[in-house]
């Protein structure tokens, strides 16, 4: 009887499991195989590889830029979209 009560407590994670396992088996043979998803989305897997391989190449063909000049290069524009700097504390005043 001791056993019985053990087993007992245990009853809902072995349904669980139970339930689970059906589940899978029966997600597993319903879909589709691995083949027939290679095959519908090769296009897809191969401008993704082609695509990582240019950019890989062209990594390794452009030469590193050593002056700095990527940090400077949007400076302009950035000084065109702020304006001139203006006294806020003195525009405030005057509204």
């Amino acid at each position: 009887m001791e056993i019985q009560e053990k087993l007992m407590k245990f009853i809902f994670h072995a349904i669980f499991g139970v339930i689970i396992s059906i589940s899978i088996y029966i997600i597993a043979r319903m879909s589709p195989r691995f083949i027939d998803l290679i095959g519908f989305f090769w296009p897809l897997l191969a401008s993704t590889a082609l695509f990582l391989g240019v950019v890989v190449v062209f990594s390794r063909v452009t030469p590193q830029a050593t002056d700095g000049l990527g940090e400077k290069a949007g400076e302009g524009l950035l000084d065109y979209v702020a304006g001139p700097p203006e006294d806020f504390g003195e525009t405030y005043k005057n509204q």
